[in-house]
C-alpha cells in the first residue's frame, strides 16, 4: 500500500504560524485506522495524503486526510474524523461504526450497558479531547469513554453474546458503491455508460435512513441505522417443536473444528439436562445433541434458538429429524426386489434349474414361421407368441411398401403357372 504527501491547504487550515490558540494540537499520522469494508478488497490501495486537509467534523482540529479508491467501481473515500476521536469510541475513521463488530456506537453501547461522557460543547469538547489525546499518548484513556476493555465493569457476557450475533461476519462492499447520477434522475446525463455514478432510482426521501449524519453516529443519539438494528434484535423467534414426542435431539450448524470443539457444546448444552451423546460432524460443520428427556431438548431449543453464540461464533440452532424405520413392504417409486439369477429364469447356487421358492420360470421362445406349400393356397401360419421386438415399425423403422400392382402380377403368375 503506497501513501502521496499532498500539501495542499484547505481554506479552513491556515498556516501554524497564524494566531491560533490550539494550532499545537493539530493531528499529524502516517496511516488511517479503517475498517475492512472501508478500506476494500482490493490488497493495493494506493493513497493521498494531506497533512492538516481538513478539519474534524467531531472536534473541528485539522488532521492528516487520507483519499483512497476501495476497489473497482467503487466511489472515492476519505477519512472524515481524526484519529484521537477515533480511538476514543474505537471506531473508523470513515464509516464511524464500531471496529471490533461493525456496528453503530448506540447498538454497541445500548448492549454493553455504556455511558458517553464525551462533552458536546465547542470549550468542554476540545479540554476533553487535548487531556484525552495526552491520556491516549501514554497508555491509558479509553476506558473512560467506555470502549470495549476487558477490564470494564460495565461489560456483561451477555451483552458481548448479543454483539456477537449482530455483528457481520464478512465485509459489506456495498456501502461503497457509487452515489446516484442526479443527472440520471432528471433524465439529462449524457455520460451513458461512461457515467461514473449509478443509473438507478433513488429511495425514498422520506425514509430515516435517508437522513443521517456523522455526529448522531458518532455520539449515538437519534442514529436510524441503530433504531432499526435494536428494532431487529428485539422481536422474538421461537421454534416451534415437533409433534413427534420420540424426536429429542438438536441439530446445531456452523461448527468448525477446532474453534468449536466437543467440549465447548458439552460446557453449555449441560445446564438444560442429561446428554446422552454428542456427535460432531466436521466435514459438514454441524453436530447432534441427543437428550435424555423431551423437556430437555425444549428448554435448549428455547433458549438456544437465535441466541447461540460460542467463542464469538454464531451457530444455528434446528431440532433433529426422527430416524425412519425400514418397512418390510417395499415404498413406492422403488423398483421390486428380483429372483435369484436376476429375474432371467437362471438356477441360483445350490438350487437346480429354475426357482423353486418363487415358481418363476423364463418364458416359451416363440413359435417359427411355418410355411405351408400347398398347390392351392400360399397362407403363412402365425406365430402363438407376440413380442415388442416383432413390430417392425416399434423403433421407428418403416415397414416395406409393395410395389404398386406387385401382388396382382405375382398372382396372376400363379394362376398361369397352374393352369
Amino acid at each position: 500500500m503506497s501513501v502521496a504527501d499532498g500539501r495542499g491547504m484547505g481554506s479552513s487550515t491556515a498556516s501554524k504560524n497564524s494566531n491560533h490558540y490550539n494550532r499545537q494540537n493539530w493531528e499529524t499520522a502516517d496511516f488511517p485506522i479503517l475498517c475492512e469494508t472501508c478500506l476494500g478488497d482490493n490488497p493495493y490501495v494506493r493513497m493521498t495524503k494531506e497533512t492538516h486537509g481538513r478539519e474534524c467534523k467531531i472536534c473541528e482540529r485539522p488532521f492528516t486526510v487520507f483519499r483512497w479508491c476501495p476497489g473497482a467501481g467503487m466511489r472515492f473515500k476519505k477519512t472524515e474524523v481524526c484519529q484521537t476521536c477515533a480511538k476514543l469510541k474505537n471506531v473508523c475513521q470513515t464509516c464511524l461504526l464500531d471496529l471490533e463488530y461493525g456496528l453503530p456506537t448506540q447498538v454497541r453501547d445500548a448492549a454493553l450497558g455504556l455511558t458517553d461522557k464525551m462533552p458536546t460543547s465547542d470549550v468542554n469538547r476540545e479540554y476533553y479531547t487535548q487531556n484525552m489525546e495526552a491520556a491516549l499518548e501514554n497508555g491509558g484513556g479509553l476506558d473512560q469513554v467506555g470502549t470495549l476493555t476487558s477490564g470494564s465493569k460495565t461489560t456483561s457476557q451477555g451483552g458481548r453474546e448479543l454483539l456477537a450475533k449482530l455483528a457481520r461476519t464478512t465485509p459489506y462492499y456495498k456501502r461503497n458503491r457509487a452515489h446516484i447520477c442526479s443527472f440520471w434522475v432528471k433524465g439529462h446525463c449524457s455520460r451513458g455508460e461512461e457515467c461514473p455514478y449509478r443509473h438507478e432510482k433513488p429511495g425514498d426521501p422520506n425514509d430515516p435512513l435517508a437522513k443521517q449524519n456523522f455526529k448522531d453516529r458518532f455520539y449515538g443519539t437519534n442514529d436510524p441505522v441503530a433504531a432499526k438494528i435494536m428494532k431487529r434484535s428485539k422481536t422474538t423467534k421461537s421454534l416451534e417443536a415437533p409433534a413427534d414426542k420420540s424426536i429429542m435431539s438438536l441439530y446445531i450448524g456452523g461448527v468448525e473444528v477446532p474453534f468449536v470443539t466437543k467440549q465447548d457444546l458439552q460446557d453449555y448444552f449441560y445446564q438444560f439436562g442429561e446428554i446422552r451423546t454428542i456427535s460432531v460432524l466436521q466435514k459438514q460443520k454441524a453436530a447432534f445433541i441427543h437428550f435424555t428427556s423431551r423437556d430437555a431438548s425444549e428448554k435448549a431449543a428455547a433458549a438456544a434458538y437465535g441466541n447461540l453464540v460460542i467463542k464469538g461464533r454464531s451457530l444455528k440452532v434446528l431440532w433433529g429429524r426422527a430416524q425412519g424405520q425400514k418397512s418390510l413392504d417395499q415404498p413406492e417409486g422403488k423398483k421390486a426386489l428380483l429372483p435369484p439369477g436376476g429375474g432371467l429364469g437362471l438356477a441360483a447356487p445350490g438350487q437346480p434349474n429354475g426357482n423353486a421358492t418363487t415358481g418363476f420360470m423364463p418364458p416359451a421362445p416363440p413359435s417359427a414361421f411355418m410355411n405351408n406349400n400347398n398347390n392351392n393356397n400360399n397362407n403363412r401360419q402365425q406365430p402363438g407368441n407376440y413380442y415388442p421386438s416383432m413390430d417392425s415399425q416399434r423403433m421407428g423403422a418403416r415397414s416395406a411398401q409393395p410395389m404398386k400392382g406387385g401382388f396382382e402380377k405375382g398372382q396372376k403368375r400363379e394362376n398361369e403357372q397352374q393352369s
